[in-house]
């Protein structure tokens, strides 16, 4: 079981996430590469949304191999290329997310490894 840990005694989170997640001892954890917009088809959405949409629809794919979901993610890292629009990014997450609020950290970057990738993710979830 993971617990969303959001004291009362620091300013709140500034967006949907929360300060740390406490995993149960015992958690089956999965640490998750970066990941990248590529389609399965090898495709790369042309804006940071697309992208956005794609890297969370993977880390599903990666989650679900695992026997696990989206809610069992504790925290993510996001490396988004500066002077993208982030609000894409950042509702491309809400809609993965649904309301759940893992540790998160947004870092934006001069330019990813390949110059056609606009936002990669890297992630650790943790069930049991």
């Amino acid at each position: 079981m993971n617990t969303l840990i959001n004291p009362s005694t620091i300013a709140p989170p500034v967006a949907a996430y929360s300060h740390a997640v406490l995993s149960s001892t015992g958690s089956r954890i999965l640490h998750v590469s970066g990941t990248v917009g590529t389609r399965a088809d090898g495709s790369i959405g042309a804006t940071v949304g697309d992208q956005a949409e794609a890297v969370w629809a993977a880390l599903r794919e990666i989650l679900e191999a695992a026997d696990m979901t989206l809610a069992d993610v504790v925290s993510y890292t996001t490396y988004a290329v500066a002077g993208q629009p982030l609000g894409e990014v950042m509702a491309a997450r809400d809609r993965a997310l649904a309301g759940h609020k893992p540790a998160s950290t947004l870092i934006t970057v001069a330019a990813l490894a390949r110059p056609e990738w606009l936002v990669e993710i890297s992630a650790v979830a943790a069930s049991g």
